[in-house]
């Protein structure tokens, strides 16, 4: 029983974050490979969600009951980069943090996969973390989020 307590105890105190998809950022006029981009960011937004909740590094909440807030939002601004309108979104999911992140490409070989996590209540950054990749692969994208995974575990950045 007292390691059952213990584990509802940690649960309890682990934040709950919104975790907004991952955003593409790119300059480079390439349109070739858009498509093929536009499925990795998506596979990384699930691959992040998924690890942060194995790692027990927040309790991610669901984004549904505001979906029609980031939809609008979104189809207004970059939300990686819209001075604090993802607080807008932690409040209407009522969590402790919010998470944007973005794919930054230099090039097809130059990548680096960013993200910031916001306190909801005070709009103030938590965390900010990048990892630079190489290669514009699915394996490339994919190790890039284990890494950063990875690091937050090791650095004990969770919970934040």
């Amino acid at each position: 029983m007292g390691s059952a307590l213990f584990v509802a105890a940690a649960q309890a105190s682990t934040k709950t974050i919104a975790l907004m998809k991952f955003e593409l950022v790119d300059d480079t006029g390439d349109s070739a490979s858009d498509e093929a981009q536009k499925v990795r960011l998506a596979m990384i937004s699930e691959q992040l969600r998924i690890a942060f909740t194995e790692n027990r590094l927040y309790t991610v909440v669901d984004n549904a009951p505001a979906a029609a807030l980031i939809a609008d939002l979104d189809s207004r601004f970059a939300l990686h980069d819209c001075n604090g309108c993802d607080v807008d979104i932690g409040r209407a999911l009522d969590a402790d943090r919010v998470l944007t992140a973005w794919v930054q490409k230099v090039s097809n070989l130059i990548l680096n996969i960013n993200i910031q996590i916001r306190d909801v209540k005070t709009g103030l950054i938590m965390l900010n973390k990048s990892v630079d990749i190489r290669g514009n692969t699915d394996e490339s994208w994919s190790r890039g989020i284990r890494y950063m995974v990875r690091s937050m575990v090791e650095k004990n950045q969770a919970n934040r």
